[in-house]
């Protein structure tokens, strides 16, 4: 699958959250959605960028924009995760990888000269009608959070 374009409307889906209910994308039509892909719960640039997206939660909410983190990691590992580092969003479990795949950042990745399967960390801002307005690829954790309020707060 091809990352959506900007404008395209954004792949809707259902999944369970760290509190374990469901969430429905197309359910926050109406509010910003900042919907961050990253590889794995509690390793090095996974925790820098949640705790970033963490500290900026208020500036977000200023502007009525909703955070979700979204990993294949299950709910349980989502609770952990959350709990250590008093995570104050939404994490989704993407399991079976579906909505990574319809969104495009399952990709083939290496590490070491070894190739494998994984999340390739992207990070996109739907606007109020679910269309994508923004898509960061290729993500470097430190910093991030801070350029997509810039965008979140230009879109206002």
């Amino acid at each position: 699958m091809t990352i959506p374009s900007v404008g395209a409307l954004a792949p809707d889906f259902t999944l369970d959250t760290d509190a374990g209910t469901p969430l429905t994308l197309s359910d926050l039509r109406g509010q910003t959605v900042v919907l961050f892909f990253y590889p794995k719960d509690d390793t090095s640039g996974c925790t820098t960028e949640s705790c970033e997206f963490r500290d900026l939660v208020p500036r977000f909410s200023g502007v009525e924009a909703r955070i979700l983190g979204i990993s294949p990691d299950p709910v349980k590992s989502h609770v952990k995760f959350r709990d250590k580092y008093q995570l104050n969003y939404p994490l989704l479990a993407d399991v079976d990888r579906t909505v990574s795949e319809a969104y495009g950042v399952w990709q083939q990745k290496s590490m070491y000269g070894r190739k494998y399967m994984g999340v390739a960390r992207t990070t996109f801002v739907i606007d109020r009608d679910g269309r994508i307005a923004h898509v960061f690829e290729k993500v470097k954790p430190a910093g991030h959070a801070n350029e997509v309020a810039e965008v979140v707060d230009r879109l206002r």
